[in-house]
């Protein structure tokens, strides 16, 4: 059975979306991959789609979330490292990845963060193949 992972920041406009992404690409034999903010946004951030699709992934059509918009009960719990207290969402397990928002950068720090966000997705989905989440 699929494990539902959320990942959360503020505005679900960048890294969440690109964890999402990763997700989905990655881990869809194992995840079921959501992603949401805190606060309403207008667009997902052109760089972060810019260089997801660099590495092969498509983000057209994703668009920011509220939590609201995704299952009420989630299995893993994901924040971004947004330095701001997240909502209550009822998980079985949460983690902080701490991740700086490369949002106002140039392009290489949108690319260091898809790049890390990667790996840290790498990571989870083999936590979750061996059941250790």
């Amino acid at each position: 059975m699929k494990k539902k992972v959320a990942f959360v920041c503020v505005h679900n406009s960048c890294r969440s979306q690109m964890a999402e992404a990763w997700a989905k690409n990655l881990g869809s034999e194992v995840l079921d991959a959501y992603s949401a903010g805190t606060e309403n946004y207008p667009e997902v951030k052109p760089l972060a789609v810019q260089v997801m699709e660099e590495a092969g992934v498509d983000m057209s059509g994703y668009r920011p979330k509220l939590l609201s918009d995704i299952p009420a009960e989630i299995d893993i719990l994901i924040t971004m490292g947004c330095n701001v207290e997240c909502p209550y969402v009822p998980c079985r397990h949460r983690e902080d990845w701490g991740l700086g928002d490369p949002s106002g950068g140039p392009i290489e720090d949108f690319r260091k963060t898809r790049d890390i966000i990667k790996e840290k997705g790498e990571d989870l989905i083999q936590r979750v193949k061996n059941k250790q989440i």
